[in-house]
Protein backbone atom coordinates (compact mmCIF):
# COMPACT_ATOMS: atom_id res chain seq x y z
CA UNK A 1 0.00 0.00 0.00
CA UNK A 2 1.21 3.71 -1.06
CA UNK A 3 0.53 6.70 1.69
CA UNK A 4 1.48 8.92 -1.61
CA UNK A 5 5.35 9.09 -0.39
CA UNK A 6 7.70 12.04 1.17
CA UNK A 7 7.15 15.38 0.62
CA UNK A 8 10.59 15.83 -0.42
CA UNK A 9 12.16 18.66 -2.34
CA UNK A 10 15.31 18.74 -4.08
CA UNK A 11 17.16 20.91 -6.40
CA UNK A 12 15.37 19.07 -9.41
CA UNK A 13 12.48 21.08 -8.79
CA UNK A 14 13.77 24.31 -8.85
CA UNK A 15 12.83 26.48 -11.95
CA UNK A 16 16.57 27.35 -13.24
CA UNK A 17 18.10 27.69 -16.81
CA UNK A 18 21.63 28.13 -18.66
CA UNK A 19 20.63 30.57 -21.33
CA UNK A 20 21.75 34.10 -19.84
CA UNK A 21 18.27 35.31 -21.72
CA UNK A 22 16.04 33.97 -18.86
CA UNK A 23 18.20 35.73 -16.06
CA UNK A 24 18.58 38.94 -17.79
CA UNK A 25 15.33 40.63 -17.50
CA UNK A 26 14.23 41.08 -13.22
CA UNK A 27 10.53 41.03 -13.86
CA UNK A 28 10.44 37.81 -16.48
CA UNK A 29 7.65 35.19 -15.43
CA UNK A 30 5.23 32.25 -16.99
CA UNK A 31 1.58 32.18 -17.63
CA UNK A 32 -0.55 30.33 -19.75
CA UNK A 33 -2.69 32.54 -22.41
CA UNK A 34 -6.27 32.33 -22.69
CA UNK A 35 -5.70 29.52 -25.69
CA UNK A 36 -3.97 27.58 -23.17
CA UNK A 37 -0.51 28.43 -24.84
CA UNK A 38 2.68 28.70 -22.55
CA UNK A 39 4.61 32.17 -22.88
CA UNK A 40 7.67 34.07 -21.09
CA UNK A 41 6.36 37.65 -20.23
CA UNK A 42 8.92 40.51 -19.86
CA UNK A 43 9.08 44.47 -19.76
CA UNK A 44 10.92 45.86 -22.31
CA UNK A 45 11.07 49.87 -22.13
CA UNK A 46 7.29 50.70 -21.98
CA UNK A 47 6.07 47.61 -23.13
CA UNK A 48 5.25 44.26 -22.67
CA UNK A 49 6.78 41.44 -24.65
CA UNK A 50 4.98 38.26 -24.51
CA UNK A 51 7.05 34.83 -26.24
CA UNK A 52 6.40 31.41 -26.95
CA UNK A 53 8.02 28.94 -25.55
CA UNK A 54 8.38 27.64 -29.36
CA UNK A 55 9.31 30.75 -30.24
CA UNK A 56 12.48 30.37 -27.73
CA UNK A 57 13.00 26.87 -28.17
CA UNK A 58 13.25 28.25 -32.05
CA UNK A 59 15.25 31.53 -31.28
CA UNK A 60 17.63 30.03 -29.13
CA UNK A 61 18.60 26.69 -31.38
CA UNK A 62 16.82 24.57 -28.14
CA UNK A 63 16.60 20.46 -29.61
CA UNK A 64 15.11 18.00 -26.80
CA UNK A 65 18.49 16.94 -25.10
CA UNK A 66 19.38 20.74 -24.41
CA UNK A 67 18.55 21.21 -20.32
CA UNK A 68 16.35 24.67 -21.09
CA UNK A 69 14.38 22.98 -23.53
CA UNK A 70 13.32 20.08 -21.34
CA UNK A 71 12.81 23.03 -18.67
CA UNK A 72 10.58 24.74 -20.09
CA UNK A 73 8.49 21.92 -20.92
CA UNK A 74 8.24 21.16 -17.00
CA UNK A 75 6.97 24.94 -16.45
CA UNK A 76 4.60 24.58 -19.35
CA UNK A 77 2.95 21.33 -17.32
CA UNK A 78 3.54 22.89 -14.04
CA UNK A 79 1.16 26.30 -15.14
CA UNK A 80 -1.83 23.81 -15.68
CA UNK A 81 -1.74 23.89 -11.86
CA UNK A 82 -0.89 27.20 -10.95
CA UNK A 83 -1.61 31.04 -12.09
CA UNK A 84 1.97 32.13 -12.66
CA UNK A 85 5.65 30.75 -12.47
CA UNK A 86 9.13 32.85 -12.67
CA UNK A 87 12.53 31.17 -12.38
CA UNK A 88 13.58 30.49 -8.89
CA UNK A 89 10.57 29.05 -8.14
CA UNK A 90 9.91 25.74 -7.49
CA UNK A 91 7.71 23.36 -9.64
CA UNK A 92 4.17 22.50 -8.43
CA UNK A 93 4.07 19.33 -6.96
CA UNK A 94 2.03 17.47 -9.52
CA UNK A 95 5.09 17.59 -11.96
CA UNK A 96 7.61 16.34 -9.67
CA UNK A 97 6.30 13.71 -6.85
CA UNK A 98 1.95 13.27 -8.14
CA UNK A 99 1.31 15.03 -5.01
CA UNK A 100 -0.61 18.49 -4.65
CA UNK A 101 0.32 21.74 -4.63
CA UNK A 102 -2.98 22.56 -2.97
CA UNK A 103 -4.47 21.30 0.14
CA UNK A 104 -8.44 20.44 1.11
CA UNK A 105 -9.89 21.82 4.35
CA UNK A 106 -10.49 19.72 7.58
CA UNK A 107 -14.33 19.22 6.46
CA UNK A 108 -13.55 17.75 3.25
CA UNK A 109 -11.15 15.06 4.65
CA UNK A 110 -14.04 13.99 7.23
CA UNK A 111 -16.83 14.15 3.99
CA UNK A 112 -14.40 11.79 1.90
CA UNK A 113 -13.64 9.94 5.52
CA UNK A 114 -17.43 9.67 5.74
CA UNK A 115 -18.37 8.72 2.08
CA UNK A 116 -15.76 5.91 2.43
CA UNK A 117 -17.24 4.20 5.43
CA UNK A 118 -20.48 4.38 4.49
CA UNK A 119 -20.03 2.29 1.77
CA UNK A 120 -18.21 0.26 3.35
CA UNK A 121 -21.73 -0.23 5.71
CA UNK A 122 -23.19 -0.67 2.59
CA UNK A 123 -21.05 -3.43 1.46
CA UNK A 124 -21.86 -5.35 4.64
CA UNK A 125 -25.52 -4.63 4.36
CA UNK A 126 -25.31 -6.07 0.48
CA UNK A 127 -26.90 -2.86 -0.50
CA UNK A 128 -23.94 -1.07 -1.77
CA UNK A 129 -24.33 3.02 -2.65
CA UNK A 130 -22.81 6.22 -3.09
CA UNK A 131 -24.59 8.69 -0.78
CA UNK A 132 -23.91 11.83 -2.79
CA UNK A 133 -25.93 14.11 -0.30
CA UNK A 134 -23.38 15.75 1.71
CA UNK A 135 -26.24 16.62 4.54
CA UNK A 136 -27.29 13.17 4.70
CA UNK A 137 -24.14 11.72 4.97
CA UNK A 138 -23.31 13.51 7.73
CA UNK A 139 -26.74 12.78 9.70
CA UNK A 140 -26.37 9.18 9.02
CA UNK A 141 -22.57 8.67 9.86
CA UNK A 142 -23.77 10.06 12.92
CA UNK A 143 -26.09 7.45 14.22
CA UNK A 144 -24.89 5.53 16.86
CA UNK A 145 -25.95 2.05 15.12
CA UNK A 146 -23.87 3.03 12.02
CA UNK A 147 -21.02 4.05 14.01
CA UNK A 148 -21.21 0.68 15.91
CA UNK A 149 -21.37 -0.76 11.84
CA UNK A 150 -18.36 1.11 10.67
CA UNK A 151 -16.82 -0.85 13.21
CA UNK A 152 -17.88 -4.45 12.38
CA UNK A 153 -17.28 -3.44 8.65
CA UNK A 154 -13.88 -3.11 9.29
CA UNK A 155 -13.81 -6.45 10.67
CA UNK A 156 -15.66 -8.06 8.19
CA UNK A 157 -13.78 -5.94 5.32
CA UNK A 158 -10.76 -7.51 7.17
CA UNK A 159 -11.59 -10.79 6.80
CA UNK A 160 -13.08 -10.25 3.37
CA UNK A 161 -9.25 -8.94 1.66
CA UNK A 162 -7.61 -12.17 3.74
CA UNK A 163 -6.10 -10.17 6.08
CA UNK A 164 -7.98 -11.98 9.02
CA UNK A 165 -10.34 -10.26 11.71
CA UNK A 166 -7.56 -9.27 13.72
CA UNK A 167 -6.03 -7.20 11.22
CA UNK A 168 -9.18 -4.77 11.22
CA UNK A 169 -6.64 -1.50 11.90
CA UNK A 170 -4.87 -1.88 8.43
CA UNK A 171 -8.55 -1.51 6.73
CA UNK A 172 -8.82 1.33 8.96
CA UNK A 173 -5.40 2.57 7.54
CA UNK A 174 -6.41 1.85 3.61
CA UNK A 175 -9.65 3.63 4.35
CA UNK A 176 -7.59 6.82 5.83
CA UNK A 177 -5.32 6.85 3.18
CA UNK A 178 -8.22 6.75 0.57
CA UNK A 179 -9.64 9.57 2.47
CA UNK A 180 -6.69 11.84 2.49
CA UNK A 181 -6.86 11.06 -1.33
CA UNK A 182 -10.46 12.02 -2.17
CA UNK A 183 -10.38 15.02 -0.29
CA UNK A 184 -8.99 16.82 -3.07
CA UNK A 185 -11.92 15.50 -4.97
CA UNK A 186 -14.14 16.98 -2.06
CA UNK A 187 -12.62 20.46 -2.09
CA UNK A 188 -12.90 20.18 -6.25
CA UNK A 189 -16.45 19.66 -5.83
CA UNK A 190 -17.41 22.38 -3.71
CA UNK A 191 -15.95 24.95 -6.68
CA UNK A 192 -18.00 22.92 -9.01
CA UNK A 193 -20.60 23.95 -7.27
CA UNK A 194 -19.55 27.40 -7.45
CA UNK A 195 -19.11 27.52 -11.31
CA UNK A 196 -23.23 25.71 -11.25
CA UNK A 197 -24.00 29.04 -9.86
CA UNK A 198 -22.44 31.10 -12.56
CA UNK A 199 -24.07 29.11 -15.02
CA UNK A 200 -27.56 29.51 -13.06
CA UNK A 201 -27.22 33.07 -13.52
CA UNK A 202 -25.82 32.79 -17.30
CA UNK A 203 -28.96 30.96 -17.93
CA UNK A 204 -31.50 33.15 -16.48
CA UNK A 205 -29.37 36.09 -18.53
CA UNK A 206 -30.15 34.36 -21.35
CA UNK A 207 -34.15 34.23 -20.79
CA UNK A 208 -33.84 37.97 -20.08
CA UNK A 209 -31.76 39.04 -22.92
CA UNK A 210 -33.62 36.78 -25.34
CA UNK A 211 -35.67 39.64 -26.96
CA UNK A 212 -32.67 42.29 -27.23
CA UNK A 213 -31.08 41.34 -31.04
CA UNK A 214 -27.52 43.45 -29.55
CA UNK A 215 -26.89 40.76 -27.40
CA UNK A 216 -29.34 37.49 -27.99
CA UNK A 217 -26.62 35.67 -29.88
CA UNK A 218 -23.30 36.44 -27.36
CA UNK A 219 -26.18 35.48 -24.47
CA UNK A 220 -27.13 32.26 -26.23
CA UNK A 221 -23.72 31.30 -26.93
CA UNK A 222 -22.39 32.18 -23.18
CA UNK A 223 -25.42 29.53 -22.24
CA UNK A 224 -24.44 26.78 -24.26
CA UNK A 225 -20.72 26.90 -23.53
CA UNK A 226 -21.82 26.89 -19.95
CA UNK A 227 -23.79 23.84 -20.14
CA UNK A 228 -20.88 22.23 -22.04
CA UNK A 229 -18.33 23.20 -19.15
CA UNK A 230 -20.37 21.77 -16.42
CA UNK A 231 -20.71 18.38 -18.82
CA UNK A 232 -17.41 18.27 -19.05
CA UNK A 233 -17.05 18.30 -14.92
CA UNK A 234 -19.67 16.28 -13.94
CA UNK A 235 -18.52 13.79 -16.11
CA UNK A 236 -15.04 13.62 -14.65
CA UNK A 237 -17.14 13.30 -11.10
CA UNK A 238 -19.68 10.82 -12.19
CA UNK A 239 -16.27 8.91 -13.68
CA UNK A 240 -14.58 9.04 -10.11
CA UNK A 241 -17.84 8.19 -7.90
CA UNK A 242 -18.69 4.99 -9.98
CA UNK A 243 -15.18 3.87 -10.15
CA UNK A 244 -14.92 4.56 -6.12
CA UNK A 245 -18.21 3.00 -5.74
CA UNK A 246 -17.25 -0.24 -4.90
CA UNK A 247 -15.32 -0.26 -2.08
CA UNK A 248 -13.84 -3.84 -1.68
CA UNK A 249 -12.44 -3.63 -5.04
CA UNK A 250 -10.82 -0.38 -3.97
CA UNK A 251 -9.36 -1.55 -1.32
CA UNK A 252 -7.79 -4.75 -2.97
CA UNK A 253 -5.97 -2.16 -5.37
CA UNK A 254 -5.18 0.61 -3.30
CA UNK A 255 -1.89 1.71 -5.52
CA UNK A 256 -3.97 2.27 -8.96
CA UNK A 257 -6.71 3.68 -7.42
CA UNK A 258 -4.42 6.23 -5.96
CA UNK A 259 -3.15 7.07 -9.05
CA UNK A 260 -6.57 7.34 -10.47
CA UNK A 261 -7.62 9.68 -7.88
CA UNK A 262 -4.80 11.87 -8.77
CA UNK A 263 -5.26 11.83 -12.53
CA UNK A 264 -8.92 13.05 -12.09
CA UNK A 265 -7.77 15.28 -8.82
CA UNK A 266 -4.81 17.46 -11.80
CA UNK A 267 -7.67 16.77 -14.41
CA UNK A 268 -10.03 18.72 -12.76
CA UNK A 269 -8.02 21.40 -10.38
CA UNK A 270 -5.89 22.56 -14.09
CA UNK A 271 -9.61 23.24 -15.95
CA UNK A 272 -11.19 24.51 -12.40
CA UNK A 273 -8.19 26.97 -11.91
CA UNK A 274 -8.96 29.24 -14.19
CA UNK A 275 -12.82 29.99 -12.78
CA UNK A 276 -11.66 31.20 -10.08
CA UNK A 277 -11.50 35.15 -10.95
CA UNK A 278 -15.22 34.00 -12.36
CA UNK A 279 -16.81 32.17 -9.40
CA UNK A 280 -15.52 36.05 -7.16
CA UNK A 281 -17.20 38.21 -10.24
CA UNK A 282 -20.07 36.07 -10.32
CA UNK A 283 -21.03 36.30 -6.67
CA UNK A 284 -21.91 39.77 -6.74
CA UNK A 285 -24.10 39.64 -10.25
CA UNK A 286 -27.64 39.91 -9.77
CA UNK A 287 -29.90 38.16 -12.69
CA UNK A 288 -30.99 41.51 -14.30
CA UNK A 289 -30.59 43.84 -17.71
CA UNK A 290 -27.57 46.21 -16.62
CA UNK A 291 -24.54 47.70 -18.49
CA UNK A 292 -22.77 45.64 -16.09
CA UNK A 293 -24.05 42.66 -16.97
CA UNK A 294 -23.47 43.15 -20.89
CA UNK A 295 -20.04 43.41 -20.25
CA UNK A 296 -19.82 40.42 -17.92
CA UNK A 297 -21.24 37.90 -20.61
CA UNK A 298 -18.75 39.57 -22.90
CA UNK A 299 -15.93 38.96 -20.71
CA UNK A 300 -17.11 35.22 -19.96
CA UNK A 301 -17.85 34.49 -23.51
CA UNK A 302 -14.20 35.42 -24.13
CA UNK A 303 -13.15 32.82 -21.41
CA UNK A 304 -15.44 29.85 -22.34
CA UNK A 305 -15.16 30.31 -26.00
CA UNK A 306 -11.64 28.91 -26.52
CA UNK A 307 -11.90 26.70 -23.53
CA UNK A 308 -15.67 24.88 -24.25
CA UNK A 309 -16.63 25.71 -28.23
CA UNK A 310 -16.32 23.15 -30.79
CA UNK A 311 -12.99 23.38 -32.46
CA UNK A 312 -14.15 23.53 -35.84
CA UNK A 313 -16.01 26.87 -34.93
CA UNK A 314 -13.63 28.02 -33.04
CA UNK A 315 -10.68 28.17 -35.87
CA UNK A 316 -13.73 30.18 -37.23
CA UNK A 317 -14.32 32.25 -35.27
CA UNK A 318 -10.69 32.92 -34.73
CA UNK A 319 -10.00 33.94 -38.24
CA UNK A 320 -12.98 35.91 -38.22
CA UNK A 321 -10.82 38.25 -35.39
CA UNK A 322 -7.74 37.98 -37.22
CA UNK A 323 -9.19 39.64 -39.86
CA UNK A 324 -10.84 42.59 -38.11
CA UNK A 325 -8.57 42.85 -35.51
CA UNK A 326 -6.15 46.00 -35.07
CA UNK A 327 -2.92 45.76 -33.50
CA UNK A 328 -3.40 46.40 -29.43
CA UNK A 329 -0.14 48.51 -28.42
CA UNK A 330 1.52 48.03 -25.49
CA UNK A 331 2.25 44.57 -26.32
CA UNK A 332 4.95 42.72 -28.47
CA UNK A 333 4.04 39.02 -29.26
CA UNK A 334 7.19 37.24 -30.33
Amino acid sequence: MSAGGADVSTGDDLIGFEHKFFTSFEDLYFRLTEAGEAVAVLKLANNEAVLSFDGLKREFSLTEENPDFRMLDRVAEGLMFVRGLRPGDRLPKEVTSRQASWEPQDRHRRIAYQRLTMQLVTWLTGNENVISNVTELAQIADDPQVKKNVQLAFTEAAEELGLGRERRDEVVQYIETLACELAYIEALRDTFSEVKKIDEKLQGLRRIYGADRSMIETADQVARLSQRALKLFQDYFDQIDAQTGEILAMLKNIDNQIGYIRQVRDALHCRLLPWEDFIQIWKTVFVARSDENTNRIRDIYQFLAPRYMQFNDWVLITRRGALKSKPIGGQMRW
